[in-house]
């Protein structure tokens, strides 16, 4: 079920609540405490935008395998996103870019059970008819500056949970079939690019995969591979 409130402080926290059960989604049209990744704050005007987080309870994936969650979240996005006739791309770890822009942001946040994942909460904002940005964020962009046109924000809501349904469902069946295809839509697959370390040295490298546990692969030009977990490693766009 859709849950839609005009304003909200931030609608991952609404969605902890235990009563929210699996599948719904709460959708607000404007956050006063919106977050994205690192603790960056999530810029959304006001009823321009998509601000929503959807509940899952994924208790049949284990927990060091949860970053198949995260896969399935990002494949439904580049799959609703192709239904508008938009080609994208998944930015390790949690965003979507249209070219060297940014279109969605995630963030998703899990409680754990014994040994598998209990239940997630799978927070998404979407550039959706947003025109004009903030000059301090650096690359941002949206579907209605892509298309053209303005949209019906519910319509694209609607055309996301049907790919995240399907998607969700072939999780349950055909893990390694999602995180091939994860690894074929990757940002910057293939192709040298620059990197930075939490040192600040910067190194050129191209993306290879990511490993089964979410690692971003590497490769530099002596051909040495090297996975780097969340936060060991960073874009230079």
């Amino acid at each position: 079920m859709i849950y839609h409130f005009p304003i909200t402080a931030s609608t991952n926290d609404d969605a902890r609540d235990e009563k929210y059960h699996e599948g719904d989604v709460v959708w607000a049209d404007f956050q006063t405490a919106g977050r994205g990744q690192r603790g960056h704050e999530w810029h959304s005007r006001k009823g321009e935008n998509l601000t929503f987080s959807v509940v899952l309870e994924p208790t049949f994936v284990p927990i060091a395998e949860q970053f198949a969650v995260l896969e399935v979240v990002a494949l439904s996005l580049v799959d609703m996103l192709a239904e508008y006739g938009i080609e994208a791309r998944i930015k390790w770890t949690n965003d979507i870019y249209v070219g060297d822009r940014k279109l969605v942001g995630i963030l998703i946040e899990h409680s754990l059970a014994a040994t598998t994942l209990r239940r997630t909460i799978v927070g998404i904002g979407i550039n959706v008819n947003q025109t004009e940005f903030d000059a301090s964020l650096p690359n941002p962009v949206s579907m209605a500056q892509l298309l053209g046109t303005q949209l019906d924000a519910e319509k694209v809501l609607q055309c996301f949970l049907k790919h995240l349904q399907g998607n969700y469902e072939t999780l349950r069946k055909m893990q390694n079939l999602l995180h091939e295809r994860y690894n074929s839509l990757l940002y910057r697959l293939n192709k040298y690019h620059t990197y930075a370390l939490p040192t600040g040295e910067k190194f050129s490298a191209k993306i290879v995969g990511t490993a089964p546990n979410g690692a971003l692969r590497l490769e530099d030009k002596d051909g040495t591979t090297k996975d780097y977990l969340f936060k060991e490693v960073e874009f230079v766009i």
